[in-house]
């Protein structure tokens, strides 16, 4: 029965429309439009049998000569070209709804629905600039029209074109008044790191603050701020980045946190560094912080309050990187029992050689390196450092 579920839809259009017929034969009082009238009522009743019967060509047949009988109506033929694209034979929708836009009897409204169905339709099939062309004209025929310009987002998505994506993603947003700054600050950030791969530094950081313009929680944006900031050797203006991305979402924390370490050591604010990672002890539960702490204790105090320290933090959070840190302490220290404890070292390391170190947020996609889109849900900003890793 799942297939009469897709097709249900379908039923809504056709009745309305040989109910309208057998309404204007009947005023018409003409013997023939009853006629007509009661052999489409005949003909729709054996196609939803077939249907019930599990039968969907024989259906799909006759609702064609449904509308070969009936061709003025508009609703029959656009939902018989939906069921084509849906059934994968979009040749045929394609075709029924080119014949629809090519009609003059058209009301404005039904151009735009025929416009939107044929540009799906090159979508289904791959034909990304056709669909673009259609979807273009549909959103210069209907300024309203807010699925042509998500249609048009999508292409420009694949094509990588991240200008015309993004104006029209603030068109979208203008129509319907849908928050995409996030989308757009993606977007923006896209540009950033194009410009930066360039070496165009100065429209990188235009990109960035465009970004932060549309989405002021941007993760991403400060990451690549401070990256670029790394490269140019503005090693304040990177860890000032660096925190304000880490701030915005503490869960992201590991991915800057390498990156942020060397450059409070270039600028030599091991004080700011301890009470920034201490701060962020507090609002994340992963190690990544405490491993990061443990280190500067052990380089300022010594083993011993670093081992402590870390012996301390894994009560409440334990964690397999947590529990090797603490062995290379204990092993650091001399204390007994070292065979064992080199067991354990080779066992816990095997381990987090085989664990993802992210996991999309989404779908539970997991990966050993980052990425910004998942690759299996296509989600933006989704795909996220687990609690449990660090690199440092």
């Amino acid at each position: 029965m799942d297939f009469v579920t897709e097709w249900f839809w379908f039923f809504l259009c056709v009745p309305l429309a040989a109910l309208a017929g057998w309404v204007i034969g009947r005023r018409g009082g003409q013997r023939h439009g009853d006629s007509q009238v009661s052999r489409l009522s005949s003909t729709y009743f054996r196609g939803l049998n077939y249907l019930l019967n599990e039968q969907p060509d024989k259906a799909i047949e006759l609702f064609l000569h449904i509308a070969e009988l009936d061709k003025e109506t508009f609703e029959t033929q656009v939902a018989l070209g939906h069921l084509f694209r849906r059934r994968g034979e979009v040749d045929r929708a394609i075709r029924l709804h080119q014949g629809l836009v090519n009609r003059h009897d058209l009301s404005d409204a039904q151009r735009v629905q025929a416009l939107l169905a044929l540009g799906e339709d090159y979508m289904k099939s791959g034909l990304l600039d056709r669909a673009e062309t259609v979807f273009s004209e549909l959103a210069q025929i209907d300024q309203r029209a807010p699925q042509a310009l998500k249609h048009l987002i999508g292409i420009y998505q694949a094509e990588r074109d991240w200008e015309k994506a993004i104006d029209n993603a603030s068109r979208y947003e203008d129509v319907t008044g849908e928050p995409m700054g996030k989308l757009i600050g993606q977007f923006e950030c896209e540009l950033a790191e194009r410009f930066r791969g360039a070496g165009k530094l100065d429209e990188a950081r235009a990109a960035i603050a465009r970004a932060y313009q549309a989405d002021a929680m941007s993760v991403r944006a400060g990451i690549i701020e401070g990256r670029l900031e790394t490269d140019d050797g503005n090693a304040e203006a990177a860890v000032r980045a660096f925190e304000r991305a880490a701030r915005n979402d503490p869960e992201y924390l590991p991915e800057v946190l390498q990156a942020l370490m060397q450059n409070y050591r270039k600028v030599g604010d091991l004080a700011g560094a301890r009470a920034f990672l201490s701060e962020m002890t507090e609002h994340y539960r992963g190690i990544a912080p405490v491993l990061a702490l443990t280190q500067l204790m052990e380089e300022q105090e010594g083993v011993a309050p670093a081992r402590a320290y870390l012996g301390r933090q894994l009560k409440d959070r334990p964690s397999v990187r947590g529990e090797s840190a603490l062995i290379d302490l204990t092993l650091a220290e001399g204390a007994d029992s070292t065979a064992t404890l080199h067991d354990l070292k080779h066992i816990t390391d095997q381990l987090l050689v085989r664990n993802p170190a992210y996991r999309c947020t989404r779908c539970g996609f997991g990966a050993r390196t980052h990425h910004w889109q998942c690759p299996s849900c296509k989600e933006w900003g989704s795909v996220k450092p687990l609690l449990n890793y660090a690199v440092l």
